[in-house]
């Protein structure tokens, strides 16, 4: 495998990543909180892309995987600066960003940034907001006290070690909600989502079907798949939805 590859970012920090050349749209990995650039599913699509002469990029957010930063000093935000610096450095022309829980998130608020540069957009649990509705709206008043006197909470988490959520990360991502105000996403979007998925529920994947308006949306419920979405028959609708979205 080649070696890992690092960006200097405008606000300072070091991103690690791979980039394969091949035919635009690039397709954009965006991994979730505490994932990195070495999962199932970012290998997963890079070797299929690999395969049929797409372009490709992966990396790592600050605070996660090979790049620069603490997890613990990073909020949505600063990853929201990554994915956009990762894409202006690294990539030409339209991009497909395929955005994995708070890689969807991201997919949404880079949509809406830089809504000339996005070509359609895949997600799989996308989880936006959940800083919001899903960790603050669910603290006990004794960890939001905890919140506000010692800086940080943990919370529990069905797929890795619990998650340290800090005050910055939570006051930071009311800046960056992307439901409460219009959002338009006018490029093809296949949203997919798993019934078992204890993370993110089937009720957010709805709330974000309805409230985004987009002439091309649809969301693909699959029975039994967990947040992780990374098992042969759910990689293969991944790649079907990519597919689809490159037209």
């Amino acid at each position: 495998m080649p070696a890992t590859t690092f960006l200097e970012t405008p606000q300072g920090r070091r991103l690690a990543y791979h980039r394969n050349d091949g035919q635009g749209p690039w397709i954009v990995f965006l991994g979730g909180l505490k994932s990195d650039m070495e999962g199932t599913k970012a290998l997963h699509l890079e070797a299929w892309a690999r395969a049929r002469g797409h372009a490709y990029l992966r990396f790592d957010y600050s605070g996660h995987g090979e790049s620069s930063g603490t997890f613990e000093e990073g909020c949505i935000g600063d990853w929201h600066e990554d994915a956009l610096a990762a894409v202006a450095a690294l990539t030409e022309g339209p991009v497909v960003p395929v955005g994995s829980s708070m890689g969807g998130w991201q997919a949404l608020l880079m949509a809406r940034e830089i809504p000339e540069r996005i070509g359609g957009m895949v997600t799989v649990a996308a989880a936006p907001d959940f800083t919001e509705d899903g960790y603050w709206a669910t603290f006990t008043e004794a960890e939001k006290a905890q919140l506000d006197r010692e800086g940080f909470v943990e919370k529990h988490s069905d797929y890795m070690e619990p998650y340290v959520i800090s005050k910055r990360m939570i006051e930071d991502g009311r800046t960056q909600l992307v439901l409460r105000d219009p959002l338009r996403l006018p490029f093809p979007v296949r949203c997919l989502q798993g019934t078992a998925d204890t993370a993110v529920s089937t009720g957010t994947a709805l709330r974000l079907l309805d409230h985004a308006e987009c002439p091309d949306m649809r969301l693909t419920l699959v029975k039994d798949a967990d947040h992780r979405f990374s098992d042969g028959p759910c990689l293969g609708l991944i790649e079907a939805a990519i597919a689809e979205v490159l037209g």
